[in-house]
C-alpha cells in the first residue's frame, strides 16, 4: 500500500511516522520542504516537492491541514491531489473542515474516480504522538474498510459515522463539549483557588467521583501552574467553533454556552494567549 501524508504540523508530522514504523510505503508533503526532508531523516521514506509529485502513485492519499483554504490550496488547484491523482485512489482529509466542504470534495473526487472520505481527529498532538487518535469517519463504508489500514497506526479508535460530512459534525460535536468541559472546569478552580483550597488535593478528589474527566486528569494541574503549551491552540478552536455556529444556525438550533466560551476566547486571543492550548480558558479569571 503506497500512502501519501501531505501536512506535517504538530499532529501529522508523527501520524505519518506512525505508519511508516508500520511498515506502509510512505511519501510525504509539506509546504515548508525542510520540515518533509527532516521527516525523512528520522523516518525513512521519502518526500516531494509538490502535491502532484507527491500522489502520482499513491494508493491512499491523506491531508491533514490547518483550515479549508488550506485544504483547497492543497488539494484542487492545477498542481493539487484531485487533478495528478490515479483513478481508484482513496483521499482521506483529517482537516477539521466545514461540512460543506467535505461534500465539495467527495464531488471534485467522484468526478475523477477518486474516493473520498472526511476524517476528522480528536486527541491532540499527544494523542498523534503516541498513536491514540479517536477517527470519526464520514463516507462510503466498504472505502472505509479497504482504507483502515492506513489509519490503523496512529488511532485507537476508528468510528463509521456515515454518509459524506457525518465525521466533520461529529467532529463539531466533540468541540462543543470540549468547550462546555473546560468553562466548567476554569470555574471551578477558580472558586477552589479563591476560596484558598489546595487545589492537587481538590483535582485529587473531584477526579476519584462524578466530575471525572480527561480534560481534568490531564489539564487540571498544568491550568494551576499556568502551563498552556500542551495541546490544541485557541487560534484553531475558535476555527472550530464557527463550523459548530454555521451548522446549529442552520439547523435551527442555540448553543449559548459555546458562545460564551467563542467570546472569552476572543478576549484571551487579544491578550496575546492565541496560540496557547484551549485549557488557557481558565485565564479569564486573572483580571
Amino acid at each position: 500500500m503506497k500512502v501519501t501524508f501531505l501536512g506535517l504540523g504538530a499532529m501529522g508530522y508523527p501520524m505519518a511516522g506512525h505508519q511508516q514504523q508500520a511498515g506502509l510505503e510512505v511519501c510525504v508533503y509539506n509546504r515548508t520542504t525542510a520540515k518533509a526532508q527532516q521527516w525523512v531523516e528520522q523516518y525513512g521514506g521519502r518526500y516531494s516537492e509538490t502535491p502532484a509529485q507527491a500522489v502520482a502513485d499513491a494508493d491512499i492519499i491523506i491531508t491533514c491541514l490547518g483550515n479549508d483554504d488550506d485544504v483547497r490550496a492543497v488539494v484542487c488547484t492545477d498542481d493539487g491531489v484531485l487533478a495528478n491523482s490515479k483513478a481508484g485512489a482513496i483521499f482521506i482529509d483529517h482537516t477539521t473542515t466545514s461540512e460543506a466542504l467535505a461534500l465539495e470534495l467527495a464531488a471534485l473526487a467522484s468526478k475523477r474516480g477518486i474516493s473520498f472520505l472526511d476524517a476528522p481527529v480528536s486527541g491532540g498532538q499527544l494523542g498523534a504522538e503516541n498513536g491514540a487518535l479517536t477517527v470519526m469517519v464520514g463516507g462510503d463504508a466498504d472505502v472505509l474498510g479497504k482504507a483502515a489500514a492506513a489509519l490503523e497506526p496512529y488511532a485507537k479508535n476508528i468510528t463509521h459515522m456515515g454518509d459524506v460530512g457525518a465525521g466533520q459534525l461529529t467532529k463539531m460535536v466533540n468541540q462543543l463539549l470540549i468547550a462546555g468541559i473546560l468553562q466548567g472546569l476554569s470555574e471551578g478552580l477558580a472558586l477552589a483557588q479563591k476560596a484558598d483550597l489546595d487545589l492537587p488535593k481538590v483535582i485529587e478528589a473531584v477526579s476519584q467521583g462524578a466530575a471525572q474527566s480527561w480534560q481534568l486528569e490531564n489539564r487540571g494541574i498544568n491550568m494551576m501552574n499556568d502551563k498552556f503549551d500542551y495541546g490544541f491552540a485557541i487560534d484553531w478552536m475558535r476555527k472550530d467553533l464557527g463550523f459548530c455556529f454555521e451548522t446549529a444556525e442552520r439547523l435551527g438550533i442555540d448553543i449559548p454556552n459555546a458562545k460564551q466560551v467563542d467570546e472569552r476566547y476572543g478576549q484571551l486571543q487579544a491578550r496575546g494567549f492565541g496560540r496557547c492550548d484551549t485549557s488557557v480558558l481558565i485565564k479569564q479569571y486573572d483580571e
